[in-house]
């Protein structure tokens, strides 16, 4: 942390203000960038002076948090992490759909009890379908565990940075003083911030596209429109059609050829008075 450290003084280190924003707006543009690509940051701050402030600023963008007590696994063993979710949802579904009167007292006392658990741990990843792309993480010292999953996963870490951490263990750290209540807020209010300008951009594009589409499937659509008006202008025939047989359109077409029968067929001669295939005069 000595590059960041501006001095000393009665045992304190004080912090560069200046390294502290420039490395703020580089991380609340990487953040950004993450969050208008569609993909999840998980806020991570179980510390007491964190908690409050990070639930409200997370729901504030709907993004996953942990606020009680980091479980081991949680993101390594995901997927036991995400049935333990799922039962939580299974009760509250039992809950609101009236199958907690069809059991007993005692049955129904213990799923409370389990809900009530589980809500205070998970009930920050319950919307969580898959590992997320990035922490944000308040005090990575304190943190060590949630930090350490993420490095083996390959997950962006982004993380408040103390005078007694490490800053080299987080992909993008912001040397401030994650003790104090106020710098906490001031630090991750402007971090959400950033990543409502990005859901927002994300979501003018989603409308941008939608509404060329429909452009694009209306195009096709009177091109063919005004080409029916077309041919029905001409005489209600459509590209390709032609007369049929007798309809007289063409000379010759459905007439007789050379004096023949009626409807384009030729009359068959016979051989003269002495029958089929005879000469005049009976012989053959």
């Amino acid at each position: 942390m000595l590059p960041y450290i501006f001095a000393e003084k009665k045992g304190i280190h004080i912090i560069d203000l200046n390294k502290t924003v420039e490395h703020l707006q580089e991380t609340a543009a990487a953040l950004k960038s993450i969050a208008r690509s569609g993909k999840k940051i998980m806020f991570v701050g179980t510390k007491k002076q964190a908690k409050e402030i990070v639930t409200e600023c997370a729901k504030r963008v709907n993004m996953p948090f942990v606020t009680e007590r980091w479980l081991g696994g949680m993101l390594t063993n995901f997927n036991t992490v995400r049935k333990s979710v799922k039962k939580m949802q299974s009760i509250e579904k039992m809950l609101n759909d009236g199958t907690f009167d069809s059991i007993t007292k005692k049955e129904r006392l213990t799923l409370s009890r389990d809900k009530e658990k589980m809500e205070k741990v998970l009930g920050g990843i319950a919307q969580l379908g898959r590992v997320p792309a990035a922490l944000f993480i308040i005090d990575i010292g304190h943190e060590h565990i949630a930090l350490a999953e993420a490095k083996r996963l390959g997950v962006a870490t982004f993380g408040m940075v103390d005078t007694n951490c490490d800053p080299n263990k987080v992909d993008f750290a912001i040397p401030s003083n994650d003790d104090a209540t106020k710098s906490i807020a001031i630090i991750t209010n402007y971090i959400v911030a950033a990543i409502a300008e990005g859901l927002a951009e994300r979501q003018n594009e989603k409308s941008e596209e939608e509404s060329e589409e429909e452009v694009v499937d209306k195009g096709p659509r009177l091109d063919i429109d005004e080409a029916g008006g077309a041919d029905k202008e001409r005489g209600g025939r459509t590209p390709g059609s032609r007369p049929g047989p007798g309809g007289g359109s063409r000379p010759g077409a459905g007439g007789n050829r050379g004096g023949g029968a009626p409807g384009g067929q030729r009359k068959r001669t016979t051989g003269g008075p002495g029958g089929p295939g005879r000469r005049p005069g009976g012989g053959r």
